[in-house]
């Protein structure tokens, strides 16, 4: 039995934001936390020495996540969940990245990005530079990281979802506002 959709949430935004130490907390706080594919894909080209990483051949990097996303979301989209579901990153994540870097986005992928949906609250966190860093897997500016923010904002929008802005708060505060509005909304 396939899931209910309306229980799968997309967290999104620039690097660096706090996506991921939020899903960490959203774990620790009994929630099902999807991790972000791109990092596990970048991680893997660099131990194999391949060129999928996004500052050697930035469209093969996103080809891979676009795959890994896919495969990863119809594996959860088969499970049975009644209680929600975080992303980190969403398929349209790829489709974002792609648009930012000028790389075309064949037709397929746009198509499966519209068969495979999320609920219709997407939370974004806003670039902050306080807690801005760099790793080996980061090697992005901030500036960069507001322009990710501003374009998977956009393309989330183009897609039909509702953007929901989470507040730059210590990580237990955005915690309770992404449950506090899913509370809401349910």
């Amino acid at each position: 039995m396939k899931q209910d959709i309306l229980t799968l949430y997309s967290i999104t935004g620039g690097p660096g934001a706090g996506k991921t130490t939020l899903l960490d907390e959203l774990n620790k706080n009994g929630m099902i936390t999807v991790p972000e594919e791109g990092r596990k894909i970048i991680k893997e080209q660099m131990e194999s020495g391949g060129e999928g990483l996004p500052w050697m051949n930035k469209e093969l990097f996103a080809h891979l996540m676009f795959e890994e996303s896919a495969k990863t979301y119809r594996k959860i989209n088969q499970m049975i969940h009644s209680e929600p579901i975080f992303f980190d990153r969403g398929i349209l994540d790829t489709l974002g990245y792609m648009r930012l870097e000028n790389i075309p986005i064949p037709e397929l992928m746009k198509t499966k990005a519209r068969e495979m949906v999320y609920h219709h609250n997407v939370f974004i966190l806003p670039p902050w530079k306080e807690i801005y860093e760099n790793d080996p897997e980061r090697q992005q500016t901030f500036e960069k990281a507001i322009l990710t923010f501003e374009c998977m904002k956009r393309i989330y929008q183009e897609y039909g979802y509702n953007i929901v802005e989470v507040p730059k708060a210590a990580v237990k505060n955005r915690v309770r506002f992404i449950l506090d509005t899913i509370s809401y909304n349910n």
